[in-house]
């Protein structure tokens, strides 16, 4: 019995050192296995292993490496922390404009003041002319031929006439000339002219005339100035063409002999007048020209009408003086400018009517029977385009 209850005792004992384990070992299971979740994660894991000991049975081990003697525990933690933060800021700033340049109206504009330069051109070609036609001397004298050269527009040239009957003389001349004004610049301007002067001699002193002729200018080097102003500052251009110039005339007019040192006339003349230009552009590279122009080619014209009268008398026997002068008026004016103007388009000028003074003079000194030594002068006074112009010079005029 006794050894019944003993071993029953040893049977006990073991059950409730088995249930202590068991215990024990759910306690540790459940503790490892709480988990907090959040931004932050932790898990342990802790085994033991429980080894009965004979010698000792109210007493045991654990080990996870037998043999070792030592205890093991494994113990994992893991954290994470995830923050996310995400600030947009958009910020928009308008650019600063570029300035427009402005000027384009201004260039336009400067393409009227072409066509007043290209009319000033006619103008002068014109009172060039005339020279070559004896308008400084006498409307009746006799055979001469006269060499001259002119300053204020440079010019020199040959002009005389030669009677062809009693009634009918011809006119002519030819000169080399270069001239400006007003903007604009003619160099390598041949100019020839020539005229027939019906005089009606056999009704006496007093008596009508009429002339018919022409000046022509074939070829003429030009050299245009183009200016305006743009917000970029002041624009001033040179272009360079070629043009040529023709005109015809017609002149009726009344003369007296009051003496044999006087004469007088007076008379009315009708023009025509022909330009050609050729087309041309701004100049390339211009360091500033925004509103750039093409210039295409063509005719400006014109119709005159001259109302004048003129005085020569002979001082003493040695000294000539011829004075002349008269009232000249324009119309139906067309430039023949067609421009093609960035920032305007086509641009078209127009030129109204205009009227304007001439005059003219002569200083002729008699240095022996037959020779003349001439001062004369010719110019214009007026509103722009015409404006003042003055042309003077010396001749050497030999009679015959």
């Amino acid at each position: 019995m006794t050894k019944i209850s003993r071993g029953w005792f040893v049977f006990g004992t073991m059950l409730v050192a088995m249930s202590l384990f068991f215990v024990r070992g759910e306690s540790g299971i459940a503790h490892a296995a709480s988990t907090s979740c959040g931004t932050s994660t932790s898990s342990s894991t802790s085994t033991s292993t429980g080894t009965y000991n004979p010698d000792n049975p109210n007493s045991y081990y654990s080990e996870t490496n037998p043999g070792t003697g030592c205890s093991t525990s494994t113990s994992t933690s893991s954290s994470t922390s995830t923050s996310t933060s995400s600030s947009t800021s958009t910020s928009t700033s308008t650019p600063t404009p570029t300035p427009t340049t402005t000027g384009a109206d201004s260039s336009g504009n400067s393409i009227n003041d072409l066509a007043k330069q290209r009319f000033n051109q006619m103008i002068t070609n014109r009172v060039l002319g005339t020279v070559l036609l004896g308008i400084n001397e006498q409307v009746n004298c006799s055979d001469c031929v006269s060499a001259f050269g002119s300053a204020g527009s440079f010019s020199a040239g040959i002009h005389g006439r030669k009677s062809l009957t009693d009634n009918l003389s011809l006119l002519a001349g030819i000169a080399y000339t270069q001239y400006s004004e007003g903007g604009y610049s003619v160099t390598s301007a041949p100019i020839t002219a020539f005229a027939l002067r019906y005089d009606f001699v056999d009704w006496g002193s007093s008596r009508p005339f009429f002339d018919i002729g022409t000046i022509l200018t074939p070829y003429e080097k030009v050299r245009y100035t183009r200016s305006y102003t743009t917000s970029l500052g002041a624009v001033s251009l040179d272009s360079q063409t070629t043009a040529s110039n023709y005109a015809v005339y017609g002149r009726a007019g009344w003369m007296s002999r009051l003496s044999q040192r006087d004469e007088v006339a007076a008379s009315v003349e009708v023009w025509q007048l022909w330009q050609r230009v050729a087309g041309y552009t701004d100049p390339a590279g211009a360091p500033l020209n925004p509103f750039d122009a093409t210039i295409a080619g063509g005719t400006d014209r014109t119709t005159l009408v001259k109302v004048g009268g003129q005085w020569t008398h002979l001082f003493g026997s040695s000294v000539e003086a011829n004075v002349n002068g008269g009232w000249v008026q324009s119309f139906g004016a067309h430039s023949g400018i067609v421009a093609t103007v960035t920032g305007n388009g086509t641009v078209v000028p127009t030129m109204g009517n205009q009227g304007w003074f001439e005059y003219g003079g002569r200083l002729g000194f008699r240095i022996t029977k037959g020779w003349v030594a001439d001062l004369f002068l010719n110019g214009t006074a007026g509103p722009q385009p015409v404006g003042n112009t003055l042309h003077g010079g010396v001749g050497l005029r030999i009679s015959y």
